[in-house]
C-alpha cells in the first residue's frame, strides 16, 4: 500500500469513527441517514449528482403514483376509430413513442398504440384497410395510490413501459411512464430529439415552445423580446413557482403576462420542464437558438 492510499484509509476510518460515534453506530431514521450521507458529500466521499440519486431513491419508496401522473386532461391520445392520417397527426405532433387509445371519452382507454406500429402504414395516409383494433395492444391499469417502488419493479418484471392510472370508479384519471419514475431518482430525462446542447428554449411552432425550468429570465427576456421581472427570480421555473404560491405538479397551468406556462416534468423539489404558450399573436419572432 502506498502512502496516498494509506492516507485515504485512514480518512475514511476517521468519517466513519466519527458518524459511528454521532450516530451510536447506525443511523436510527431516515433524516438520520440522510445527514449521514450530506456529511459524505461534505468529505468529498460522494458528489452531489450521487447524493441526489440516493435521496431520489429513498423518495420513490415514499411516492405513489398520483403524485406524479401526467392528469387524463394532459394525455396525447388516438381515438378507437382513427383514421392512419389522424393517428400519425398525433404521433407527429407530441413525438411520443406510446399513446393511450381511448372510446367515448378520455376516462374510457381501450388499450395502447405504439408509434413504430404505423410505420408500415406510412407509404399510403389514405390506406382505407387501416383499422386500430389491428395495432391495439393491452393496457396495463394500476391504482392512484401505488407505490412507486412497486411499480418501478412491476414495469421491470414485465417490461412495460407504460401504465393507465385508475380512480375508484375504473375510470382514466392519467397515465404513467417508466421515464417518470426513472425521472425522480436521477432527474429529467431529456429526450435526445428535444434539446440540442446548450439549448434551453425549443419551439414547436408559432405559438407553443418547451423550456427547461432553469432557463434564466434574462434568456428567457431576450429570447422572446419581452421584460419579465427578473428582480426576485433568477429561473423561469422559480417565477412559476414563487408567482404559484407552491411547489407545482405537473399539469398545472399558470398565466404571466401573454404567456401561459404549464408544467410538463416536476417532482417533491422542484420544477423541470415548462409549456409555454403565446396567449396573444406574437408581434416579434423569437430568436432562433
Amino acid at each position: 500500500m502506498n502512502d496516498a492510499e494509506s492516507t485515504s484509509g485512514s480518512r475514511l476510518k476517521g468519517w466513519i469513527t466519527q458518524l459511528q460515534q454521532r450516530f451510536k453506530h447506525e443511523p436510527k431514521n431516515k433524516e438520520q441517514l440522510i445527514q449521514l450521507l450530506q456529511d459524505a458529500k461534505k468529505r468529498a466521499l460522494i458528489d452531489s449528482e450521487a447524493l441526489t440519486m440516493i435521496e431520489g431513491v429513498l423518495q420513490v419508496a415514499e411516492l405513489r403514483v398520483r403524485d406524479i401522473m401526467i392528469p387524463r386532461a394532459q394525455m396525447s391520445v388516438v381515438r378507437r376509430d382513427d383514421t392512419l392520417s389522424e393517428a400519425l397527426d398525433v404521433a407527429i405532433e407530441s413525438a411520443h413513442s406510446r399513446f393511450p387509445v381511448i372510446g367515448d371519452d378520455r376516462s374510457e382507454v381501450v388499450g395502447i398504440m405504439l408509434a413504430k406500429d404505423l410505420l408500415h402504414h406510412c407509404g399510403n395516409r389514405d390506406n382505407q384497410s387501416f383499422n386500430m383494433r389491428d395495432v391495439l395492444r393491452a393496457a396495463v391499469f394500476i391504482p392512484e395510490s401505488k407505490r412507486l417502488n412497486v411499480l418501478l419493479k412491476d414495469f421491470r418484471a414485465n417490461r412495460n413501459h407504460i401504465a393507465i392510472v385508475v380512480d375508484e370508479y375504473g375510470a382514466a384519471a392519467g397515465l404513467v411512464t417508466i421515464e417518470d419514475v426513472l425521472e425522480q431518482i436521477v432527474g429529467e430525462i431529456e429526450d435526445e430529439h428535444d434539446f440540442d446542447k446548450g439549448t434551453c428554449i425549443l419551439k414547436r411552432n408559432e405559438r407553443e415552445f418547451t423550456a427547461k425550468a432553469c432557463t434564466t429570465i434574462e434568456d428567457f427576456n431576450e429570447y422572446f423580446h419581452v421584460n419579465l421581472d427578473s428582480d426576485d427570480y433568477d429561473t423561469i421555473g422559480g417565477l412559476v413557482t414563487n408567482t404559484m404560491g407552491h411547489l407545482p405538479k405537473r399539469g398545472e397551468q399558470l398565466e404571466i403576462d401573454q404567456f401561459q406556462f404549464s408544467v410538463v416534468r416536476a417532482d417533491s423539489r422542484k420544477v423541470h420542464l415548462l409549456k409555454i404558450r403565446l396567449l396573444n399573436a406574437p408581434t416579434n419572432t423569437p430568436a432562433e437558438e
